[in-house]
C-alpha cells in the first residue's frame, strides 16, 4: 500500500533578523515533497499571515495559497514549488513596503514629517527589508530545503503595498529575482508624490531574464488604481516587455481585499511558476 502523501506547513516563529524586527515565517511544502532529483521552484510571499490560515489573517480571510497550489499542481498547471511567507509586522509595515525610490525620496524635512506622521517613523525601512529576504531569509531557505537556487525559480508575490515591496525588490536584486506578481499595487503614495513613477524607467530590469504580473479591481480602494498603473504599463513596454513576459490586467467588480485575491490568484501563479 502506498502512503499518502499530504501538503505541509512549517511554522518558524519569531524568525531573527539583524536587519529587521523578528517576525513569523511559513513555509508551505506541496504533497510528496521531496521528490527525488526535483529542485523545487520557490514563491516569496508578505503579508504571511493572511496567506494560509483565516485564523491569523489581519481582515479574518485568507488567500488559501496552500489549496490554490494544490490544484494547480494536481492539475499539472504550475512547476514543483515551494512557498515561503514573511509576516509583517504591523507597526513597520507601510515603512517596510514602501519602495526607497527615489534613493532620496524621504530626505527633505516634510517627507520625514509626513512619514512620522502617516507610520510612527520618520523613515523608510523597505532597504532593511529586503536585505532580510535576501540575505538571511532565502540563503535559510536554500539551506534547508531542496530548491533551486537560480534566478529563473525565483519569485515574489504580494498585494497593495506588498505588491509594491515585491515589484521593489525585484529592481534592487535582478540577479536573485526573476519574477513577481504584484496584486492590487498601490501606487497613489502621496509622500513619494512623482518621485517613485519617475525613477521606474531607471531601475526596470532586463526584459530578456525576467517578467512581470500586475492587476487590480475597479471597487474600494482599487477603484483608484487604473491610471497609475497604465503609466506603469507604459513604463515597462518602453522598456521592452511584452505578452510573453509582462500581464497587467483589470478585474471587473473586484474588490481591495484578500477575498478577491483569493480568487484571481491563479492566474498570476500560472503565469510565474508554469
Amino acid at each position: 500500500m502506498q502512503p499518502i502523501y499530504q501538503d505541509t506547513i512549517l511554522y518558524y516563529n519569531d524568525f531573527e533578523s539583524a536587519y529587521v524586527d523578528k517576525r513569523n515565517v511559513e513555509i508551505w511544502l506541496p504533497a510528496g515533497y521531496p521528490k527525488q532529483d526535483v529542485k523545487y521552484h520557490v514563491l516569496y510571499m508578505h503579508d504571511g499571515q493572511n496567506v494560509f490560515n483565516k485564523e491569523t489573517s489581519s481582515y479574518g480571510t485568507a488567500w488559501e495559497i496552500d489549496e490554490k497550489m494544490d490544484s494547480l499542481l494536481d492539475a499539472g498547471a504550475i512547476s514543483p514549488t515551494i512557498v515561503v511567507t514573511s509576516w509583517n509586522t504591523g507597526k513597520k509595515r507601510f515603512s517596510e513596503y514602501m519602495p526607497q525610490m527615489p534613493d532620496d525620496a524621504v530626505e527633505s524635512a516634510f517627507a520625514k514629517a509626513q512619514l512620522k506622521e502617516n507610520t510612527g517613523y520618520d523613515r523608510l525601512y523597505s532597504d532593511d527589508y529586503l536585505k532580510f529576504m535576501t540575505q538571511e531569509l532565502k540563503p535559510f531557505v536554500d539551506q534547508n530545503f531542496q530548491t533551486s537556487t537560480l534566478r529563473e525559480d525565483t519569485f515574489l508575490m504580494g498585494a497593495s503595498m506588498g505588491g509594491l515591496i515585491s515589484m521593489y525588490a525585484m529592481m534592487e536584486y535582478p540577479d536573485v529575482y526573476g519574477g513577481a506578481a504584484c496584486m492590487s499595487t498601490h501606487f497613489p503614495i502621496p509622500i513619494l508624490g512623482e518621485g517613485m513613477m519617475q525613477d521606474i524607467p531607471n531601475r526596470i530590469p532586463d526584459p530578456a531574464t525576467h517578467k512581470f504580473y500586475f492587476d487590480y479591481g475597479t471597487l474600494t480602494l482599487d477603484a483608484a488604481y487604473e491610471p497609475h498603473q497604465n503609466r506603469v504599463d507604459k513604463l515597462f513596454e518602453t522598456t521592452g516587455y511584452n505578452a510573453t513576459n509582462y500581464r497587467s490586467i483589470k478585474f471587473e467588480g473586484h474588490e481591495h481585499s484578500e477575498k478577491f485575491w483569493s480568487r484571481r490568484v491563479a492566474t498570476p501563479l500560472v503565469f510565474l511558476l508554469k
